[in-house]
């Protein structure tokens, strides 16, 4: 199986002993070569700005870490606090350290591959200062508050627009270059990168549909159970189809060449690539098991969930086999060191996913701290060590030298995975501890730990380990930038690199004996057509029956329109990001319904555009929180948490205490919500702001006689009306 008849195309001439087993008989003349220039000039940029967003990306995410050990450390400033800066690390990661990553392996290993230039070279250079452009106004926008609240997708509506205009810039540019290829069939390699191009286009336009109120704040076209599978979908696959399918691409470029050796297996290829792409998409579903989402949609989540397991494990096995005989050369060359501990992770992320997926061990994790680690696990491993293999690879060809250190590199190979070891490991612990704690009984048959503050305090020497493994993974990316800083200095950047091949011509003969496969690869746009209909149906079928909310998610009469104070109050809810603390979903389990009350049903949530179910507990649940406590435990738990819940790690608000309430956009807000079916009563737009003044003069007034200064016009009390709201539509069952 290993032979080199069954290798597909061979990454490039430079790989010796790789050329094409089956020899193409074409018509060419040999005396007439093309030749051609690639240009490193947008490779060099990319891979620049991948280290840049690697120290930023990493150093957000060192402060999210401290604090949860140190929660003054945001100096009561409101735009580094945790619910608005872990946004901003998770976006700066993806989407600015891996995104860049990304296409630094593209615009390197697509033309050298196609035997070809890129189709424009206008057009990688938008795709270049587009994307950085969207990067700086993420990190911009998500401190403000101005955020969506949907995970990995927060950025509000503009920016919405510009991903999608330079995303489909970046696609065009590819695709155009393979359509003047001089290399008839289309390598491996490149099928990833147009399975990533296609599904993610799709997935972010179809989750950010969205009705704008104003320049930086919209509401998502889709509510409770619809939008919570929506962003899901989205979710789940942003980590398959922009963390996974590219960095295998890279994978099966960067490997073989960084190792001088063909790719273990063309047919285990073939699997590996077509399971992938149409098993992927279905398994969105298993991040809401046991939340108001219907069975069977939980069902084909898990299901298509464990079936991930054998093409993930097929390309980890290709990409590790493809180093068989070159162990000596792993030993020395740090290059090799990193592709392999990152490969070795996406086996276990890809291992680790699927078990998630079944219920009992998600009944565990989910909503704890397994989740971050089983994330960080790829992200760090996975992501961040195939991105510094790569960029150590790449850097001494670009500028025609030799690595400055090699024992630099290799010292952070191993500070980068001690750094991952002291970061998931804790976070595992934390985990079961978690879940642990939450679900114990005592023998009368009470909650043991029913202060939810006792768990949080068991976790801080987890979270202190983990911040010390941050710690080392940043220290590792700077000495990456110093040794590729001093690798540039000391030689001289190739521009252009010089190359040639013959024309590709249009007389073929089809080799007696060539795979079957060999003919789908001659055929780029069928390529492209057949990859979106693989991951089409997966999500057509998972969605479309969701949408019919008169058979699937029945409506309770109770279940009311937000008032336009408690509206407001969301929107605040939203801009703090609190819910990336407090999840806003009671699962069918005894200990939760015996420490939040009732558990969720699917039509509580038809007016929540979008859904707010979270995706972790670092705070208690929220969904029952209505009516349990005072007015006047909010406003003093939201001024000072430790005044309330001592030992909490939450952040103090002061700020809500400051600002006025903004209501100059209510009346719009309104309209957008009517048309989206929400049943406001026709011209209630005109009547909102009376109404949210005679609510929050109620809310102020109670406090006011309770001998506090409230103001009726301040943002605390919106906040406060919003929370007071929280699961009252239904009757909760006493505890």
């Amino acid at each position: 199986m290993s032979s080199n008849i069954e290798n597909t195309s061979q990454p490039d001439a430079e790989v010796e002993n790789t050329e094409k087993p089956i020899k193409e008989r074409v018509l060419e003349d040999d005396q007439h070569m093309e030749h051609f220039e690639y240009d490193n000039g947008i490779v060099r940029k990319f891979a620049i700005a991948t280290l840049i967003f690697g120290v930023i990306g990493m150093l957000v995410g060192l402060l999210v870490a401290l604090q949860f050990v140190w929660p003054q450390l945001n100096g009561g400033i409101p735009y580094i606090t945790f619910g608005r800066i872990r946004p901003l690390h998770t976006n700066a990661v993806i989407f600015a350290f891996v995104g860049n990553s990304i296409f630094t392996g593209v615009y390197y290993s697509l033309p050298r591959l196609l035997k070809t230039p890129m189709w424009s070279k206008a057009l990688s250079n938008f795709n270049f200062w587009g994307w950085q452009a969207i990067i700086l106004a993420a990190a911009v926008t998500l401190p403000l508050g101005f955020t969506s609240s949907k995970e990995y997708a927060e950025l509000e509506w503009p920016i919405d627009i510009a991903i999608a205009i330079v995303w489909v810039i970046f696609g065009v540019n590819m695709f155009m270059t393979i359509l003047k290829r001089r290399e008839r069939h289309i390598y491996v390699a490149i099928w990833f990168y147009i399975a990533t191009f296609l599904t993610v286009a799709m997935l972010h336009i179809v989750n950010n549909i969205e009705i704008p109120v104003s320049a930086f704040k919209s509401y998502s076209a889709y509510s409770g159970v619809k939008d919570a599978l929506v962003q899901w979908w989205y979710g789940h696959n942003a980590v398959a189809f922009f963390l996974t399918t590219p960095v295998l691409g890279l994978m099966y470029y960067f490997v073989p060449k960084a190792a001088n050796r063909p790719v273990y297996s063309y047919r285990l290829s073939i699997i590996h690539f077509w399971a992938l792409i149409f098993i992927y998409i279905w398994a969105g579903p298993h991040h809401l098991l046991y939340t108001a989402l219907p069975d069977w949609a939980q069902s084909l989540g898990t299901v298509f969930s464990l079936m991930l397991i054998f093409p993930s494990w097929g390309g980890m096995l290709n990409g590790l086999l493809t180093l068989r005989g070159a162990w000596d050369k792993v030993r020395e060359n740090p290059v090799l060191k990193f592709f392999v501990v990152a490969i070795t992770a996406y086996g276990m992320a890809t291992f680790e996913g699927p078990m998630l997926s079944t219920q009992s061990l998600n009944a565990i994790a989910h909503y704890t701290d397994w989740i971050p680690a089983h994330v960080h696990v790829g992200a760090l491993g996975w992501n961040g060590f195939m991105a510094f293999g790569m960029l150590y690879y790449l850097f001494p060809k670009l500028w025609n030298t030799k690595l400055w250190s090699i024992k630099l590199a290799n010292t952070h190979f191993w500070i980068g995975t001690l750094g991952i070891l002291f970061w998931a490991l804790p976070m595992y612990w934390a985990g079961w501890t978690q879940a642990s704690m939450w679900k114990q009984f005592t023998e009368e048959g009470i909650l043991a730990y029913p202060n939810f503050l006792e768990t949080v305090t068991q976790l801080e020497p987890m979270y202190m380990l983990r911040a010390l493994g941050g710690t080392l993974y940043v220290t590792g990316i700077i000495s990456a930038v110093v040794n590729l800083w001093m690798t540039a200095k000391q030689g001289s950047f190739v521009s252009t690199e010089a190359a040639s091949a013959p024309a590709l011509t249009k007389i073929y003969k089809k080799p007696k004996g060539e795979y079957w496969h060999r003919w789908i690869e001659r055929r780029p746009v069928q390529f492209f057509v057949l990859s979106l209909v693989a991951v089409a149906i997966g999500g057509v079928i998972e969605i479309l029956p969701t949408f019919k909310v008169e058979s699937n998610i029945p409506e309770i009469a109770s279940v009311q329109p937000y008032t336009p104070l408690e509206l407001e109050g969301r929107d605040i809810y939203i801009r703090e990001g609190c819910n990336n603390c407090h999840s806003q979903m009671v699962r069918p389990f005894r200990n939760e319904v015996a420490r939040y009350g009732e558990y969720s049903k699917a039509g509580e949530f038809v007016y929540d555009f979008p859904h707010l179910w979270g995706s972790k507990r670092t705070g208690p649940d929220i969904h029952r929180l209505g009516g349990k406590y005072p007015d006047s435990w909010h406003w003093e738990h939201m001024y000072n948490p430790h005044s309330t819940s001592p030992g909490s790690i939450m952040p103090p608000y002061p700020w809500l205490f400051d600002d006025e309430l903004d209501v100059s956009y209510l009346p719009k807000k309104i309209r957008v919500m009517q048309s989206l079916g929400v049943p406001y009563e026709k011209g209630y737009d005109e009547a909102a702001i009376e109404d949210l003044r005679e609510q929050a003069n109620i809310i102020a007034g109670g406090l006011q006689e309770q001998g506090y200064d409230a103001d009726e016009n301040k943002e605390i009390i919106a906040l406060i009306a919003y929370l007071q709201r929280l699961g009252t539509d239904i009757q909760v069952a006493e505890n």
